[in-house]
Protein backbone atom coordinates (compact mmCIF):
# COMPACT_ATOMS: atom_id res chain seq x y z
CA UNK A 1 0.00 0.00 0.00
CA UNK A 2 1.37 3.50 -0.96
CA UNK A 3 2.17 5.75 1.86
CA UNK A 4 -1.32 8.10 1.85
CA UNK A 5 -0.99 11.78 3.25
CA UNK A 6 -3.74 13.24 5.48
CA UNK A 7 -2.94 17.72 6.09
CA UNK A 8 -5.22 18.57 8.79
CA UNK A 9 -6.29 22.43 8.76
CA UNK A 10 -8.06 23.62 11.41
CA UNK A 11 -10.88 26.00 9.89
CA UNK A 12 -13.36 27.94 11.70
CA UNK A 13 -16.55 27.30 10.03
CA UNK A 14 -16.26 23.58 8.50
CA UNK A 15 -19.46 24.24 6.41
CA UNK A 16 -18.36 26.95 4.27
CA UNK A 17 -15.04 25.65 4.12
CA UNK A 18 -16.34 22.73 2.69
CA UNK A 19 -18.32 24.71 0.31
CA UNK A 20 -15.44 26.51 -0.71
CA UNK A 21 -13.36 23.52 -1.76
CA UNK A 22 -16.50 21.48 -3.53
CA UNK A 23 -16.64 24.83 -5.87
CA UNK A 24 -12.85 24.32 -6.45
CA UNK A 25 -13.99 20.33 -7.84
CA UNK A 26 -12.81 18.69 -4.66
CA UNK A 27 -15.24 15.85 -3.27
CA UNK A 28 -15.07 14.78 0.53
CA UNK A 29 -15.02 10.84 2.08
CA UNK A 30 -18.35 10.72 3.88
CA UNK A 31 -16.67 7.61 5.55
CA UNK A 32 -14.60 10.26 8.03
CA UNK A 33 -16.49 13.27 7.75
CA UNK A 34 -18.80 14.38 10.60
CA UNK A 35 -19.83 17.27 12.39
CA UNK A 36 -16.39 18.39 13.63
CA UNK A 37 -14.21 17.30 10.74
CA UNK A 38 -14.47 16.59 6.72
CA UNK A 39 -12.01 14.36 4.47
CA UNK A 40 -11.21 16.22 1.66
CA UNK A 41 -10.55 14.02 -1.05
CA UNK A 42 -7.00 15.42 -3.19
CA UNK A 43 -6.24 12.26 -5.05
CA UNK A 44 -5.93 8.97 -4.65
CA UNK A 45 -3.16 9.17 -1.68
CA UNK A 46 -3.46 13.09 -0.16
CA UNK A 47 -6.54 13.99 1.87
CA UNK A 48 -7.34 17.11 3.88
CA UNK A 49 -8.63 16.97 7.03
CA UNK A 50 -10.61 20.10 7.73
CA UNK A 51 -10.95 19.93 11.57
CA UNK A 52 -12.82 22.77 13.27
CA UNK A 53 -11.40 24.47 15.36
CA UNK A 54 -12.56 23.24 18.88
CA UNK A 55 -11.94 19.78 17.71
CA UNK A 56 -8.01 21.17 16.06
CA UNK A 57 -7.10 22.62 19.72
CA UNK A 58 -7.59 18.53 20.83
CA UNK A 59 -4.54 17.75 18.86
CA UNK A 60 -2.08 20.03 20.04
CA UNK A 61 -1.53 22.25 23.36
CA UNK A 62 0.25 24.65 21.09
CA UNK A 63 -1.95 27.92 20.13
CA UNK A 64 -3.50 27.96 16.85
CA UNK A 65 -2.06 29.99 14.11
CA UNK A 66 -3.98 32.81 12.66
CA UNK A 67 -3.99 32.09 8.81
CA UNK A 68 -4.99 35.47 8.35
CA UNK A 69 -1.38 37.05 9.92
CA UNK A 70 1.00 34.19 10.15
CA UNK A 71 1.72 31.14 7.49
CA UNK A 72 3.54 28.14 9.32
CA UNK A 73 3.29 26.16 5.84
CA UNK A 74 2.30 26.22 2.04
CA UNK A 75 0.95 23.32 0.49
CA UNK A 76 1.79 22.75 -3.60
CA UNK A 77 -0.62 20.70 -5.71
CA UNK A 78 0.18 19.86 -9.22
CA UNK A 79 -2.03 19.40 -11.82
CA UNK A 80 -2.01 18.39 -15.56
CA UNK A 81 -1.71 21.80 -17.47
CA UNK A 82 -1.36 26.01 -17.22
CA UNK A 83 -5.04 26.44 -17.97
CA UNK A 84 -6.14 23.81 -14.84
CA UNK A 85 -3.54 26.17 -12.26
CA UNK A 86 -5.68 29.88 -13.92
CA UNK A 87 -9.19 27.80 -13.41
CA UNK A 88 -8.39 26.60 -9.51
CA UNK A 89 -7.14 29.91 -9.00
CA UNK A 90 -10.13 31.86 -10.14
CA UNK A 91 -12.69 29.22 -8.46
CA UNK A 92 -11.34 30.00 -5.05
CA UNK A 93 -11.18 33.89 -5.53
CA UNK A 94 -14.90 32.95 -6.54
CA UNK A 95 -15.67 31.73 -3.67
CA UNK A 96 -14.06 33.97 -1.36
CA UNK A 97 -10.81 32.83 -1.13
CA UNK A 98 -7.48 35.55 -2.34
CA UNK A 99 -5.32 34.98 -5.45
CA UNK A 100 -2.01 35.11 -3.97
CA UNK A 101 0.57 36.24 -5.39
CA UNK A 102 -1.87 39.00 -7.40
CA UNK A 103 -0.81 37.42 -10.80
CA UNK A 104 0.86 33.69 -11.70
CA UNK A 105 4.32 32.80 -11.83
CA UNK A 106 5.80 31.83 -15.06
CA UNK A 107 9.05 30.39 -15.20
CA UNK A 108 8.74 28.64 -18.40
CA UNK A 109 9.43 25.10 -17.37
CA UNK A 110 7.09 25.84 -14.18
CA UNK A 111 4.14 27.77 -14.01
CA UNK A 112 2.21 28.61 -10.86
CA UNK A 113 0.00 30.57 -9.24
CA UNK A 114 -1.65 30.66 -5.20
CA UNK A 115 -4.39 31.31 -3.37
CA UNK A 116 -5.87 32.14 0.27
CA UNK A 117 -8.69 29.83 1.16
CA UNK A 118 -11.10 31.28 3.96
CA UNK A 119 -9.07 30.54 6.73
CA UNK A 120 -5.95 31.84 5.52
CA UNK A 121 -4.25 28.69 4.68
CA UNK A 122 -2.09 29.29 1.93
CA UNK A 123 -2.05 26.57 -1.31
CA UNK A 124 -0.09 26.76 -4.51
CA UNK A 125 -1.19 25.16 -7.82
CA UNK A 126 1.31 24.49 -10.05
CA UNK A 127 1.88 22.86 -13.60
CA UNK A 128 5.01 21.34 -14.38
CA UNK A 129 6.28 21.56 -17.94
CA UNK A 130 6.89 17.32 -18.52
CA UNK A 131 9.44 18.29 -21.54
CA UNK A 132 11.82 19.68 -18.89
CA UNK A 133 11.89 17.04 -16.51
CA UNK A 134 14.70 14.92 -16.72
CA UNK A 135 14.49 11.02 -16.70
Amino acid sequence: MPTQAFINFPVKDLEKSKAFFTHLGYTFNLQFTDETAACMVISDTIYSMLVTEPKFKTFTSKELANGHATKEVIICLSCESREKVDDTISRAVAAGGKAWPAEPLDYGFMYYHGFEDLDGHHWEIMYMDPSHVQE
